[in-house]
């Protein structure tokens, strides 16, 4: 492995509480030291970064990532969808089962994990909790986890029976990862297309009410009260995308109540509303839906109160032809790596006077602590060789037709930025260079 100093940058690692001016080492892998500005000589390293002027950080880590294969390389492939993560500043990315087949086994992982994929970043995966996603039998929950499993998913396909969700969070408990559950009840949402609201009505579209998603957290967080009583066990249960205020009300009680209960949100959940649909524009459906400023205001106090976790992407590619036509045909998401972290410093950092080291938090340092190995979302001496450096203050917008992911299916082209990766170092090794 190559050795790399950067040289001169404002280091800003959350998890270790350090924003100062550092020289930082990166060697075999691993950050090898992290002093005051020069005191490594040049020499010391392969290839230097001068990083005057510019933030340096760890890596950002996504814990809600679509990359589509097996199964579907015609919309994102591993190689590409990485590509993107690594522009973004992204340096670790957990990969969701929902592709084809699901990715329910040990051998499935294993083809997604290997580095014939030519990922540009990490990779981790979250297998399904069910066997095909099905809800009804439990996957190898041991056997995974021992292949390398951080968490266990029916992404998209959310586990309605209790008893089955009962199960998966023991099982899950017992072998030290989280569940992570797309909160929507499937039986109030059959032909939904968007949210519940006047705006659908007066496009003549079936709405997703907040109830749908409400109900699934309460339910969970009843069943990790439940558990804690009767099993003498402590559940980790992670809320996908939270989009409702309803739902991000009853996380922070559980919270409050010292339940294992962890969120994300995206981007597009804190930056966009309903209204984005406009006259049925598919780059603005997504599963859960664009909701109403309330429910977006209500992201945003979450994310600044510190209910919130972790930011995510929910990155889901499509090809043309899938966002080509009638809205309520169209496929559910959108692209998301390259457009996180501008957004996030645009709208929590600049608008809502987020502290810097608070955004990093949100995607770096806890995502990591969440979900990943020890070792990850810090620039701590010996922790892995993931960086990213930045331009904090750089506004810029983003240029979809230069998008290094193989669709193109978002509703941010042109929209203004704020903080311009200049370089990812992932597991010591140059990854992207803007």
């Amino acid at each position: 492995m190559s050795s790399i100093l950067i040289r001169g940058g404002r280091v800003v690692d959350p998890a270790s509480g350090v924003d100062a001016l550092r020289d930082v080492l990166l060697k075999g892998g691993r950050v090898a030291g992290v002093e005051k500005p020069g005191a490594v000589r040049d020499d010391a390293a392969e290839e230097v970064i001068d990083a005057a002027g510019l933030v340096v950080a760890p890596g950002l880590v996504d814990v809600h990532v679509h990359l589509r294969e097996p199964g579907q390389g015609y919309k994102e492939t591993i190689r590409t969808g990485t590509a993107a993560a690594a522009a973004g500043g992204f340096t670790s990315v957990v990969m969701m089962p929902n592709t084809m087949p699901i990715n329910d086994s040990v051998e499935t992982m294993a083809w997604m994990l290997s580095p014939d994929r030519g990922a540009s970043v990490r990779l981790f995966a979250m297998p399904a909790a069910t066997v095909g996603s099905m809800g009804r039998e439990l996957t190898d929950f041991p056997a995974l986890r021992s292949a390398g499993a951080v968490g266990f998913t029916d992404d998209g396909k959310p586990v309605l029976e209790d008893a089955v969700m009962r199960a998966a969070l023991v099982a899950a408990a017992r072998v030290g990862v989280p569940v992570s559950q797309h909160a929507e009840d499937t039986r109030l949402t059959g032909g939904c297309s968007m949210n519940a609201g006047a705006l659908a009505f007066r496009l003549g579209l079936r709405g997703m009410t907040a109830e749908a998603e409400a109900g699934i957290v309460e339910r969970d967080i009843r069943l990790l009260r439940e558990i804690e009583l009767a099993e003498k066990l402590r559940p980790h249960l992670h809320v996908q995308h939270v989009s409702t205020a309803k739902a991000m009300d009853l996380i922070r009680s559980a919270k409050a109540e010292g339940l294992h209960v962890t969120c994300e949100v995206t981007p597009h959940h804190f930056m966009l509303t309903e209204e984005a649909v406009g006259e049925y524009d598919t780059h603005a459906k997504m599963n859960p839906p664009l909701r109403a400023e309330t429910d977006r205001l209500a992201m945003i106090a979450g994310l600044m109160d510190g209910t919130v976790d972790c930011i995510a992407t929910d990155h889901a590619p499509h090809a043309a032809h899938e966002k080509e036509v009638e809205f309520e045909r169209a496929a559910n998401g959108i692209t998301g790596l390259e457009t996180a972290f501008g957004l996030a410093m645009r709208v929590l950092h600049q608008g809502q006077g987020m502290p810097l080291a608070r955004v990093l938090s949100l995607m770096s340092a806890n995502p990591a602590r969440l979900i990943l190995p020890p070792g990850h979302g810090s620039l701590a001496v010996g922790s892995m060789a993931d960086v990213v450096v930045f331009d904090a203050g750089a506004p810029w917008s983003f240029e979809l037709g230069r998008s290094r992911s193989k669709s193109k299916n978002s509703p941010f082209d042109g929209a203004a930025m704020l903080g311009r990766v200049k370089a990812t170092v992932c597991a010591g090794k140059v990854a992207f260079r803007g």
